[in-house]
């Protein structure tokens, strides 16, 4: 896929999805979803930087089930990204051309859609390097504000019901331009591998993730998804 030039000022098409809504399909982190065929003469770091979300894909035609997919916040380019993946597995399966995996530069993420979850596959050494922050109580994640993290990637969380590994969590990461993002699945995947354990999240207005730990190294990562828009940048 082609990255040069700068982004044409009309006819990009964007379809933008959101991923780990509630079971009612509320909430979740918009994705821009971009197909490659349309992108060849168009940069795509810029493009994601116009789009303003926090992460655009840029994405191929299948071949054999297997599509390779790049990510971009406003930016950066990332090796991989947790909302990214649910959200183009997703839209895929709604395209009719339902994958099993993704190639994204960090390596193979398998693909599965059961029971209304979209669920993906990935290592906790894939995720940005975050800052994990564990709080006392959710009084102090509330009350915490973006203008608190002048730089770096900050991920904060507390139980809400340790037995049953429910947790509430915000992400802040202005060194990838997000004051503060909605929902971040390579966190989840992060946490959950240095926990070693599967966990359900709640994150920013109430997206909701999940985990599923593997003792063999391997983060299951799933939620919901729905369509939302289509843009022309």
């Amino acid at each position: 896929m082609g990255t040069q030039g700068e982004p044409e000022a009309a006819g990009t098409r964007i379809e933008v999805v959101r991923v780990f809504t509630d079971s009612a399909g509320r909430g979740g982190n918009e994705l821009g979803i971009a197909r490659a065929g349309d992108v060849t003469d168009v940069d795509h770091q810029a493009l994601a930087a116009k789009a303003g979300f926090s992460e655009t894909v840029v994405v191929a035609d299948p071949v054999d089930e297997v599509a390779e997919m790049r990510i971009y916040t406003p930016t950066m380019e990332l090796p991989f990204a947790g909302h990214p993946s649910v959200g183009a597995a997703w839209w895929f399966a709604e395209q009719g051309v339902p994958v099993r995996v993704l190639q994204v530069p960090a390596g193979p993420v398998a693909v599965e859609l059961i029971d209304g979850l979209t669920w993906i596959r990935a290592r906790g050494e894939w995720a940005p390097e975050f800052t994990f922050h564990q709080l006392g109580d959710l009084d102090e994640l509330a009350n915490l504000r973006p203008d608190d993290f002048a730089e770096g990637k900050h991920y904060l969380w507390t139980w809400t019901d340790e037995h049953r590994a429910t947790l509430r969590s915000r992400m802040f990461a202005p060194s990838m331009g997000l004051a503060e993002d909605e929902a971040t699945g390579a966190a989840a995947v992060a946490l959950t591998a240095l926990l070693r354990r599967s966990l359900i999240i709640t994150q920013g207005k109430g997206s909701q993730i999940f985990t599923e730990w593997d003792s063999d190294g391997w983060v299951r990562l799933g939620g919901r998804v729905a369509a939302d828009s289509v843009i022309e940048l």
